[in-house]
């Protein structure tokens, strides 16, 4: 079903709760991940400057989550891109076609509609343009059960 998966990680509580869902699918196909790490700049007159103050900590962290999965026998890779702020979507979609992935994972922040529409939501972006599919994991989403989908949904195809 799913031979490469990539996992868009930015540092965030939603996107740690996408780790365990990547982590079951990844287990259950012996499937590759291929982590995404999004740097997004602000540019202006006087240069560029990271969006988020702690992008060098977040970066430290997502590798620190890839090193977790790789010391358990997956095969990680990190990528981690650079790009203006508002394209971390675009980013994604492009190395999931580079990568050839089969399916996207990414957790959402649970925002109303109108919210997401007002700050711009990667998730809802991704959903758009990527070429692959795009499994958004919810706010509330309780990671136990994922295998559970994962078996249900093997045992029909």
């Amino acid at each position: 079903m799913f031979k490469k998966i990539v996992l868009a990680l930015d540092g965030s509580e939603q996107s740690d709760r996408s780790i365990g869902v990547a982590r079951d699918l990844a287990q259950t196909e012996h499937a590759a991940i291929e982590i995404v790490h999004v740097r997004e700049l602000i540019v202006g007159r006087a240069g560029g400057h990271t969006a988020r103050a702690d992008e060098d900590e977040l970066e430290a962290k997502v590798r620190a989550q890839a090193k977790d999965l790789e010391d358990v026998g997956y095969t990680v890779h990190v990528h981690v891109e650079t790009t203006v702020s508002g394209g971390p979507a675009h980013v994604i979609a492009s190395v999931a076609e580079r990568m050839h992935s089969d399916v996207i994972v990414i957790g959402t922040r649970g925002h109303a509609p109108v919210a997401g529409l007002l700050l711009g939501s990667v998730t809802q972006r991704l959903l758009h343009i990527a070429t692959c599919p795009v499994l958004a994991i919810p706010a509330g989403f309780q990671p136990a059960a994922v295998k559970d989908v994962v078996g249900s949904a093997k045992a029909q195809a």
